[in-house]
């Protein structure tokens, strides 16, 4: 099934109209390779878009969109689509996770359980598009003011590598859903499954130039996207330093900008917790995608009536953890790689350079062979769970983003300590809060400065419920009604209902007699 996916045999061109995997390279077109990064083996070489590649497919997206075959399509007909679409990705699960244990090397039960949550959102949108209701505004006088979301035009969107698949549909199906043209620039290290994803919406009836991949790297092909005067939005996920300068251009093409930027999630264990619980829930936290989110757990705040119990625990987790790290495309391997050896040493930079704290467990990148598979981990970039005990509020590794399974740990005692503490943060996305208590859960909630907060669970995501972050972690919202009307914008029309002898008399505020006339 994988092999049938990698349809280009080991070559892939950008996704766009003037664009196929036939085409010849031109001088000015580069070419980048994607490295399996648990082995270090090449998987298959990606065409870099260039700058004609990118003025053609926004040109041509903008052709699609004004000519309605999609933009102006019945709603009824482009739900269809979408629940077709679903179904689709249903069918090519399976391959698509392995292609994603292969470019990202992260283990293959992640994806396959991730992935395979991926239709809902398909379906989530299709079902709104069906129920979602234009309305009619209380406009005084004899007037009927009705108001429809229309879509906003060509919107250029900027996908990661750590969930490049979960993230490209989160932000296309809304987007597709609102009669847009959607121009995706996926990451240059994990950019398979997207450019995949579009040969199925094409299939699945999504139109020609509706839907274009230009895969590249984003000091060039990104940057020249959101640049581009036709985009009408841009939506990115990506670090905040990344967000501030892509928002800067965006802003002076007067475009919509939606990002979700970077995070320090802190979790939060009271006394009161239910210790195995909130170990389980810690763990997933600070070390699902290695580590690899916006909203990792990578501050562990732990009250101090249960904080020698919970760390006991949680390094007896960890260490069962370090022992099921392997082969990542082994179905009981627990954590998988780091993206990468750039990645990899810049995380374990930040863990040596450290200006306090103690490490617990962890802190040196694996090496020799995996005790569950025999899998030699000198071949990729592989990083164990560390936990790094007592980290000063005024150390690197608690205020900035490492992005791998380093977690700082660290002890509060009363409420109001660990909230100042979890608000400590230039960032806002998530966090997580372990009590029992369901007042303290609603109180302390409600104090922590973030988009997300998590009571009792962590990383629940929905269609239906809003993703994004306050502070630093990014402007506006993913999932849910609010990120359809992000892709859209409201028309309000004005129909005069009066007779003509009435309008004449009502309106004609220059006539020479001098009466009350109706003004606005």
């Amino acid at each position: 099934m994988l092999q049938a996916l990698l349809s280009y045999r080991g070559r892939y061109a950008p996704f766009a109209p003037h664009v196929s995997a036939g085409t010849q390279l031109t001088k000015s077109r580069e070419q980048f390779s994607v490295t399996n990064p648990a082995t270090g083996l090449h998987i298959c070489t990606v065409d870099a878009a260039n700058s004609e590649d990118v003025r053609r497919a926004v040109v041509d997206a903008h052709t699609a969109f004004e000519s309605g075959v999609w933009s102006r399509a019945p709603a009824i007909h482009r739900s269809n689509v979408l629940a077709r679409l679903a179904r689709a990705l249903e069918e090519r699960v399976p391959a698509l996770a392995e292609l994603e244990t292969l470019q990202t090397g992260r283990a293959i039960r992640e994806m396959r359980a991730q992935l395979g949550r991926l239709p809902e959102w398909l379906d989530y949108y299709a079902a709104l598009l069906r129920t979602h209701q234009s309305f009619v505004a209380p406009t005084q006088g004899k007037l009927l003011n009705y108001v429809q979301r229309i879509p906003l035009g060509v919107v250029g969107q900027i996908t990661p590598f750590n969930h490049p698949l979960l993230i490209a549909v989160k932000k296309l199906a809304p987007a597709l859903a609102a009669g847009n043209s959607v121009i995706v620039k996926p990451s240059e290290l994990a950019p398979i499954s997207v450019l995949e994803f579009a040969q199925i919406a094409l299939d699945a009836g999504i139109p020609g130039g509706v839907l274009s991949v230009l895969p590249g790297p984003g000091a060039t092909t990104g940057q020249e996207l959101v640049s581009h005067p036709l985009i009408e939005k841009v939506d990115i996920t990506a670090g905040t330093d990344t967000g501030r300068a892509l928002g800067s251009i965006v802003g002076g093409n007067l475009a919509a900008f939606t990002a979700e930027l970077g995070g320090k999630a802190p979790i939060m264990a009271f006394d009161d917790a239910d210790i195995p619980s909130a170990v389980n829930g810690a763990a997933f936290a600070c070390f699902i995608a290695s580590g690899q989110t916006c909203v990792s757990g990578t501050r562990l705040l732990v009250q101090s009536g249960v904080y020698d119990a919970f760390v006991s625990k949680f390094l007896e987790k960890m260490r069962g953890i370090t022992k099921r790290m392997g082969d990542p495309i082994n179905p009981k391997t627990a954590m998988g790689s780091i993206i990468s050896a750039r990645h990899l040493q810049r995380i374990h930079s930040m863990v040596e350079q450290r200006s306090s704290g103690t490490i617990l467990i962890g802190g040196q990148p694996l090496k020799g062979r995996s005790p569950l598979d025999g899998f030699d981990f000198s071949r990729g970039s592989f990083y164990p769970p560390t936990v790094i005990e007592d980290v000063s509020l005024d150390d690197a590794l608690w205020n900035e983003e490492v992005f791998g399974p380093v977690v700082v740990l660290n002890k509060f005692e009363t409420e109001n300590d660990g909230v100042e503490r979890a608000n400590n943060s230039r960032y806002g996305l998530g966090a997580g809060i372990w009590t029992q208590n369901l007042s303290r859960a609603h109180r302390v909630a409600a104090q922590l400065q973030t988009g997300l907060v998590w009571v009792n669970t962590h990383h629940r995501n929905d269609p239906s419920s809003p993703w994004g972050g306050m502070k630093e972690s990014g402007i506006g919202r993913e999932n849910g009604i609010e990120a359809f009307e992000a892709y859209s914008q409201s028309k309000s029309t004005i129909v005069n209902t009066a007779p003509a002898a009435e309008t004449r008399e009502s309106d004609d505020w220059f006539s020479d007699e001098v009466q009350y006339k109706r003004y606005g």
